[in-house]
């Protein structure tokens, strides 16, 4: 007789897609056979029809860049599901130490979908049109950002958007929304980064980096 096996995995509907509740006290191993299983086996219902947006809970779990990147990898595989955002409770409410970290992501965001972090992010790779960027502090790309990135997304206007070719659909830092990259003087613009200045957005060249906002790239791993 099989031994019953323990509910890891919660997935919950609201109103803006769903939350996948993820227990933080099991091996991570076995929270991914569990999602998995109940994505292909249990769950089909919600992998016909619109884009779903989900909101993965990790509870107190830290975990890795590459046990992250697992986790979005098993979500999206199942067709009309984009991760919206993987939070632990520990990352609702940072200390100032936390805060300064320096988060490294890679892959590409392709239309439709978004990524979130809390806190300092650095992307290697490309934003394609229609993806979307967001992080509560400053937002740095190693490669195109060719779709829309929102930096401070939580007030702080002091964040700053920088991208090795800058040709966005849209900026944004705090509750400032940039005008149109054609509108900027620029046609082309590479080792760029955005920041506001009395409330408007300005482009300059990441040379000038160290002059405008002094403060910036000052936190660990850089």
């Amino acid at each position: 007789m099989s031994a019953v096996k323990r509910n890891f995995v919660t997935i919950k509907g609201v109103k803006d897609g769903l939350v996948f509740l993820l227990n933080d006290q099991c091996e991570f191993d076995e929270l991914v056979s569990e999602l998995r299983h109940k994505l292909e086996h249990t769950h089909q219902q919600i992998l016909t029809g619109p884009i779903i947006h989900v909101n993965v809970k990790l509870g107190s779990r830290q975990i890795s860049t590459e046990e992250k990147e697992l986790l979005m990898e098993t979500i999206r595989c199942q067709g009309n599901l984009i991760v919206q955002s993987i939070d632990s409770d520990e990352a609702m409410d940072p200390s100032p130490e936390a805060s300064s970290d320096l988060k490294l992501m890679k892959g590409m965001i392709r239309s439709g979908q978004t990524v979130f972090h809390r806190g300092n992010l650095l992307y290697i790779g490309d934003v394609n049109p229609g993806g979307t960027i967001i992080s509560t502090g400053d937002i740095w790309i190693m490669g195109s950002l060719r779709g829309m990135a929102h930096a401070g997304s939580e007030g702080n206007t002091e964040a700053v958007i920088a991208a090795s070719h800058l040709r966005p659909t849209q900026l944004r830092i705090g509750e400032v929304i940039s005008r149109p990259p054609d509108e900027w003087g620029i046609e082309e613009a590479f080792m760029e980064f955005a920041y506001l200045e009395g409330n408007k957005m300005q482009i300059n060249k990441l040379t000038h980096l160290h002059k405008i906002r002094p403060g910036a790239m000052e936190f660990k791993g850089v």
